[in-house]
């Protein structure tokens, strides 16, 4: 299993999703401040989302088939499915992290976790859907 990630096509995608999550992150702590940490990791999620899809179709991907458009397509259903990993995640670890005893960088870390966690499905449904 771990063999079948660790290719090329794999680590261009961990590099651009990388730079996305990055944009996702920093965008994350810009909108916080116009609006609640729910709605926040939302937007920057669709910001991130969107630059995500520029640098995978672009340098990752580049051997798809498929049209721009029907790419795009399945590109936000699977990232429909990510969106709700790193919702959920971020939501849950902005409650327990308090709880736990973290009072410092809650909603950051809570972000950054969210954000990781689906790596691993978001390129497999990138690979078999939005960019095969």
């Amino acid at each position: 299993m771990i063999r079948s990630f660790m290719n090329r096509q794999f680590l261009g995608f961990l590099l651009t999703g990388g730079l996305a999550a990055a944009v996702n992150f920093g965008s994350r702590i810009i909108y916080n401040r116009w609006l609640d940490f729910s709605s926040a990791v939302v937007l920057a999620y669709l910001t991130g989302m969107v630059t995500a899809f520029i640098l995978a179709r672009s340098f990752v991907f580049t051997q798809s088939s498929q049209s721009v458009q029907r790419s795009a397509m399945f590109f936000v259903m699977v990232n429909g499915v990510a969106v709700l990993q790193t919702w959920a995640i971020s939501m849950a670890l902005y409650y327990l992290l308090p709880i736990a005893g973290v009072t410092q960088w809650v909603p950051e870390i809570a972000h950054a976790v969210g954000v990781a966690v689906p790596v691993f499905t978001s390129y497999l449904g990138h690979k078999k859907f939005s960019f095969r």
